[in-house]
């Protein structure tokens, strides 16, 4: 199960943040957010609010897809292939974990323009 409390770690294999009829292409990175990644998982720092957060490797995984604006479909096919989790777990927490970062205000929801 995961774990998400302010400033500490994130244990999870989680992500997935869904309003109703809408999917995470919809959410990016919070302005004032910045991570780097090892091969250990990643240090999350939000400037704006003072946080600093640790993510697994895992978390970290999940981290960069979003960032790539990745859908929920692909993390979790990747996530579950990488680390050899059943899909229906993954999804699961990948939701979860994507809720966590928006709790605490590390994703928000990006922009679409209409064209006109």
């Amino acid at each position: 199960m995961s774990e998400c409390a302010r400033g500490t770690v994130f244990h999870i294999f989680s992500a997935m943040l869904e309003a109703p009829g809408k999917r995470n292409s919809l959410l990016k990175i919070a302005e004032g957010v910045r991570s780097t990644h090892d091969r250990d998982g990643a240090v999350v720092l939000d400037i704006h609010h003072g946080q600093m957060f640790t993510l697994n490797l895992v978390g970290s995984k999940i981290l960069e897809m979003l960032e790539r604006g990745c859908p929920e479909t692909q993390m979790v096919e990747e996530i579950a292939r990488k680390f050899r989790i059943r899909p229906d777990i993954v999804e699961r927490d990948v939701r979860e974990f994507l809720e966590c970062l928006e709790r605490h205000r590390l994703v928000e929801v990006r922009v679409q323009n209409s064209g006109a």
